[in-house]
């Protein structure tokens, strides 16, 4: 049975899970989510997903939101990226930091500097944001330092969840050029088979609303 995954391409979080998807090897297709003409908000939506947001992935009779979580699911049905068993608290270590370090901060910004109306805009917000991520790189590229991989000896939940706004053209205050062992690292999971760029995965591109 195919897989559905309702995202768009937008959305960095929704990326975590196309990816895990299709580095699977899963038989998956994506649903797109309109966010920007408003489809997350709609009462239909919220009676499909109850926290408003994609991704949402569809596995016949199960639902599930939050990538996190998806990205577990698909771990548990396939064995892939969770790493070795002893392990395991350390890949979940990783996703909880960078859902609250660097994909919450990065999806914000990247929000407030591409997609939001300009005089909405708050500089002061845009600095105080960037500055919390340069921090998150700072954490990142540290600890990439000795590693080729966040956990283990190969890819994990861990990566692919803090890689996912980084492959993003859009400006939000991130040079890979800056931090090297960030950069070899991004360059290492675009190496792996299978691997595509957010808006060669999911339906939905800032081009199309152009």
């Amino acid at each position: 049975m195919t897989l559905k995954l309702h995202c768009f391409g937008e959305s960095g979080n929704s990326y975590k899970a196309a990816l895990a998807l299709e580095l699977a090897g899963l038989d998956w297709e994506p649903v797109f989510v309109d966010f920007f003409g408003g489809a997350a908000r709609t009462p239909e939506f919220r009676e499909f997903s109850a926290m408003a947001e994609a991704p949402v992935l569809v596995d016949g009779d199960a639902t599930l939101s939050q990538s996190g979580a998806i990205q577990q699911y698909i771990t548990d049905k396939t064995g892939k990226f969770g790493g070795r068993p002893e392990d395991k608290y350390e890949v979940l270590r990783w996703v909880l930091w960078d859902n609250h370090k660097m994909s919450s901060q990065a999806g914000m910004t990247r929000f407030l500097i591409n997609f939001l109306p300009e005089q909405h805009r708050s500089q002061e917000v845009i600095n105080f944001m960037q500055g919390r991520l340069k921090a998150g790189y700072a954490t990142l590229e540290h600890h990439l330092e000795s590693r080729e991989w966040i956990v283990g000896d190969g890819l994990t939940n861990a990566d692919i969840s803090c890689c996912s706004y980084l492959y993003y053209p859009e400006p939000f205050g991130f040079d890979r050029a800056e931090w090297p062992n960030i950069d070899a690292w991004l360059t290492r999971i675009s190496e792996q088979p299978g691997w595509k760029h957010p808006y060669d995965l999911m339906p939905g591109n800032p081009s199309d609303r152009a």
